[in-house]
């Protein structure tokens, strides 16, 4: 089996950036740098065959570049765990990106994603009560900085470790440049 997911890597200024915000409560497990990623489609465990068709569709899809700049800070909570984030403007052309890579993941056969999508950076995680985070977030609720460009996306295989993740890439996908850019 292997567990797939679609991303856009973060440029070392942008992980720079990140880690320098990456201080708090002991109960967060902070994301490594080499881990830090915006996640536009989560597949799961699919076996060698779907692996490959869902590779395929992602290399023939088009879309275009465009620019990010980190937003604001915001936390994630679901049945007993959580997670820390960092947001990204502007939203749509994320979020276009990841519509269509949605509709090339599914038309390989992979199952629909039900969730929303909410462009973000995962920068820790934690597992039970939530620790107190008010002092973190409004700390850094201005997080911010340079924009960056935008001009490819990765196929994912994540391997499970006793140390952690580590992810390889699998297909490495350029953007057209925007029109008139």
């Amino acid at each position: 089996m292997h567990r797939l997911f679609v991303a856009l890597p973060v440029p070392p200024s942008v992980s720079e950036r990140l880690l320098d915000c990456m201080d708090g409560p002991d109960a967060l497990r902070w994301t490594e740098a080499e881990q830090l990623h915006l996640t536009l489609r989560f597949i799961g465990n699919v076996d060698g065959d779907l692996a490959e068709d869902v590779a395929h569709a992602l290399a023939s899809l088009h879309a275009y570049a465009f620019t990010l700049r980190l937003n604001g800070v915001g936390q994630f909570h679901h049945k007993g765990s959580g997670a820390l984030w960092a947001g990204v403007e502007p939203r749509e052309p994320v979020a276009a990106l990841a519509r269509k890579i949605k509709r090339a993941v599914q038309s390989a056969g992979a199952p629909p994603e039900t969730r929303a999508f909410v462009p973000h950076i995962t920068l820790a995680r934690w597992s039970g009560p939530a620790p107190d985070l008010g002092p973190w977030l409004r700390a850094h609720g201005d997080l911010g900085g340079e924009p960056w460009p935008v001009t490819r996306f990765t196929l994912f295989e994540s391997h499970l470790t006793r140390h952690g993740p580590h992810y390889e890439p699998v297909l490495v996908r350029d953007l057209a440049a925007a029109p008139g850019g």
